[in-house]
């Protein structure tokens, strides 16, 4: 009876020292985190299905002159598939370090760890002022807290890409519905919202535009001899604008330009601020 009950004490103290090895899943697992220590997510994980990233960056067209920032990385699937695909360079954010850490190991099987990047942060601290693509999988509320700072620190052209969820009554530049999923994406328009001296060296006028701007929406009015003449087709997209205005001889003049700062260019043409 004493060596029985010597091996199970012995068996017992074996169970102990092996078990926690086993529970680890291979030394490729996460390291476990204290439940204390697991930040507070503004964002369930939930990782976007394959079919929906594929789709996501066909909106977005990125190549290798872009850079991705995905906010709210989980995995790294979305930048890990741009870099695998089309070499494009990318940074994912992720709140919790045991996404992190399974994305870095997923970068590493895809061979891909020269293009991307992750990092442990608040993606409402991330500097996202670099990126010509932002691809989302949040909650409405956190698009609409990120909305003025996208709007503001991306580059007019970017593109902003979201999987279910939209832009509140920013109008998507594109709806794409796949099943009972929608993806969503939007082109950051430039700021022209003011007042601009037109020179028009084509027709040799010169006049006043008051611009009026919501999103990518824009509409306005040019001070011609004295009248004010509104616009026709107006549109702005990225650093585009066009619109039409009656020309003298009953024609329709078409102005079609780029923003840039502290001036609107096109050919034979070009707007500067007034003050």
């Amino acid at each position: 009876m004493k060596r029985r009950a010597h091996l199970l004490t012995s068996f017992a103290l074996l169970l102990v020292t092996v078990l926690p090895v086993l529970n680890t899943g291979g030394a490729s697992a996460a390291p476990p985190i204290a439940q204390s220590d697991r930040p507070k997510l503004d964002v369930p994980y939930v990782p976007t299905p394959r079919h929906i990233v594929d789709k996501m960056l066909e909106l977005a067209a990125p190549t290798a002159d872009d850079y991705l920032i995905d906010l709210g990385c989980g995995d790294g699937r979305i930048p890990i598939t741009a870099a695998q695909r089309f070499g494009t360079r990318g940074l994912g954010v992720d709140i919790d370090p045991r996404r992190i850490v399974e994305a870095r190991q997923n970068a590493d099987e895809a061979g891909v760890t020269d293009k991307v990047e992750f990092r442990q942060e608040d993606l409402f601290q991330t500097d996202i002022s670099q990126a010509t693509i932002l691809t989302l999988y949040l909650l409405p509320s956190v698009n609409i807290k990120l909305r003025p700072r996208i709007l503001k620190e991306l580059r007019p052209g970017a593109r902003v890409v979201s999987h279910d969820w939209d832009m509140g009554d920013w109008r998507a530049d594109q709806e794409v519905k796949l099943g009972n999923k929608k993806i969503f994406m939007w082109v950051v328009p430039a700021s022209v919202e003011g007042r601009w001296q037109l020179s028009d060296s084509e027709t040799g006028r010169s006049f006043a535009l008051t611009l009026k701007q919501r999103y990518q929406d824009v509409e306005g009015e040019a001070d011609i001899d004295g009248q004010q003449v509104p616009l026709q087709n107006a549109r702005i997209q990225g650093d585009r604008i066009s619109f039409e205005l009656p020309g003298e001889n009953g024609d329709v003049r078409r102005y079609e330009g780029r923003v840039a700062e502290q001036v609107i260019e096109g050919e034979g043409w070009q707007a500067k601020p007034l003050t």
